[in-house]
């Protein structure tokens, strides 16, 4: 999959509204089939504790990965919802993913920031908040085919929003992409998936 065919899948406003038909994605695409080799790689960031992390610091078990932004209104807090909802269909025998957000607003979500957003109980209890550099940031949304642009809002207090590909990329225990969830997919069908992968 082409950094261009990705932008194709979806583009979150979380300022102006820009949106564009998923190619698929959605119990269409079939979770199954969404591991594309081209997307995933090495990440340096830093916790919400300030501690350094790379993608080694997360091998061992499965990683569920979104890229978005504390000041994001709305597709971001909903989106973590559902991967919270999703979280609380699962059998009892299959452990939620490591939850990531990494920040593409590094910067206002500092380690501080993030600290406090993670912890809201309407998202999932194992959420951590990832942020860096702006240029350690761009190089994992680089690696994850993620885009994200910076959209003046001089009239608002916040200044300014952040547009960005709002996708959930699974990654199995090597830090490879499994599978990945547009917004076509519900808590029902992302949970369904979720069995399906980490029961095997």
């Amino acid at each position: 999959m082409t950094s261009a065919m990705l932008g194709v899948l979806l583009v979150a406003a979380c300022g102006p509204a820009k949106p564009a038909e998923p190619s698929a994605g959605g119990s269409a695409g079939g979770c199954m089939s969404r591991a594309y080799p081209n997307i995933g790689g090495p990440i340096s960031l830093v916790n919400q504790a300030g501690e350094a992390v790379t993608e080694e610091t997360y091998k061992g078990h499965p990683t569920l990965i979104y890229f978005g932004f504390t000041y994001c209104p709305d597709v971001c807090p909903m989106t973590l919802v559902t991967v919270k909802r999703a979280y609380d269909r699962l059998p009892e025998d299959v452990t939620p993913p490591q939850t990531l957000l990494i920040s593409i607003d590094p910067e206002r979500d500092t380690p501080e920031q993030l600290a406090q957003y993670v912890s809201t109980k309407a998202f999932p209890a194992n959420l951590q908040g990832l942020t860096g550099t702006p240029e350690q940031v761009r190089s994992a949304a680089d690696a994850f085919l993620a885009d994200y642009s910076r959209i003046e809002q001089p009239d608002s207090a916040s200044e300014y929003s952040m547009d960005h590909t709002s996708l959930l990329y699974l990654m199995d225990e090597d830090w490879k992409l499994k599978t990945f969830f547009t917004h076509e997919d519900t808590d029902e069908t992302i949970a369904t998936c979720l069995t399906e992968l980490l029961e095997e």
